[in-house]
């Protein structure tokens, strides 16, 4: 990529309505499809949909909701965050891509990565002893699918192909990343088959991946793999002013941190928490000048080439979300971009 990128990602969070209940499953999608039909009018450069399997978020085929935005979008990139390739099959991976490809004319991009909730393993018959395993093996396979040229493959985690071909064929390939959570060994297992790094970064600053990057850069030289994109996918919600965005967001973060802490057996998110993970974390939440000077900093850290605004935060209204993509394509946007000028 030869400019920054931004972007908007979306794990399809239950949003509530205006008595704080939640909504249901399908006015949430549809709501989202809105969400990237704005971010296409404001000129962003990509949305990503992200997949899970639990009630508080309501996407568990990203591929669909994206066959939707592409009917309404004409220029935004459109991609998973992430597809859950360990749980999932990559021939049927490329295929959906491949296909959402050519609905949206090319736009199509896969984020694969292992995922942070397990309840996919169970759920489709995989073992979460094979974790590793699985991911490293239907990884390789998805690697060879996007050559699009027959592909032998033979391994433990599904049956073996013999100089099969898989359509339909794309017209220009996939661009495809891998979703990295911040393990050294994914970072090298990326460089290593020559993809995109997506880094969630979700907890503490910026500056503390830069051995991620330099360690994706020198593996890049030793494969070489050299001069694939990095993107940067952190949370955020922006509204006018700095207190107004901390007070609509303040009480959803500390639930999720909590309700997330008793389900990975995390420490309960104490006082001040999140007012640092605002002022030197990975909170991006503020007016529309505090968060383009923190991703402006961000990307001048770490040399990335997309940020990517994950905008959906836990027991918001849709309509909050809505005026902050609004913000993030308007103001945002400009600001950063004239920041790095």
């Amino acid at each position: 990529m030869t400019t920054l990128e931004l972007g908007l990602d979306t794990f399809g969070g239950v949003t509530v309505d205006a008595h704080g209940e939640p909504l249901p499953h399908p006015r949430v999608i549809r709501n989202l499809v809105e969400d990237a039909a704005l971010a296409d009018e404001l000129g962003l450069d990509f949305f990503g949909v992200g997949e899970h399997h639990r009630p508080d978020f309501a996407v568990s085929s990203p591929e669909m909701v994206l066959a939707a935005i592409a009917s309404r979008t004409q220029r935004i990139r459109l991609g998973s965050a992430v597809t859950v390739l360990s749980s999932d099959d990559p021939v049927r991976v490329f295929q959906r891509f491949a296909t959402l490809d050519a609905v949206s004319e090319g736009r199509a991009e896969i984020v694969a990565g292992r995922g942070s909730f397990t309840e996919s393993f169970p759920l489709f018959g995989y073992d979460l002893s094979d974790y590793e395993l699985l991911f490293e093996e239907k990884l390789t396979l998805l690697v060879r699918l996007l050559e699009e040229q027959p592909v032998s493959f033979s391994g433990s985690t599904r049956s073996a192909l013999k100089n099969q071909r898989v359509y339909p064929s794309t017209e220009n390939g996939l661009r495809a990343w891998v979703g990295v959570g911040g393990s050294p060994d994914s970072v090298v297992r990326t460089a290593r088959h020559g993809l995109g790094l997506f880094l969630a970064i979700i907890g503490g600053p910026a500056a503390r991946f830069t051995p991620y990057i330099d360690l994706f850069h020198r593996s890049q030289e030793e494969f070489g793999t050299a001069g694939q994109p990095i993107a940067v996918h952190s949370p955020g919600f922006i509204a006018e002013t700095d207190a107004e965005a901390r007070e609509i967001t303040y009480q959803g973060w500390m639930d999720m941190r909590t309700r997330m802490g008793r389900e990975r057996g995390w420490p309960a998110p104490q006082s001040g928490d999140f007012d640092r993970e605002i002022d030197s974390g990975a909170l991006y939440i503020g007016s529309p000048e505090t968060v383009a000077r923190k991703i402006a900093s961000t990307v001048r850290t770490l040399g990335i080439d997309r940020f990517d605004l994950k905008y959906d935060q836990a027991q918001l209204r849709h309509g909050d979300l809505s005026r902050s993509i609004e913000l993030y394509g308007s103001q945002v946007m400009p600001l950063v971009r004239d920041m790095l000028a």
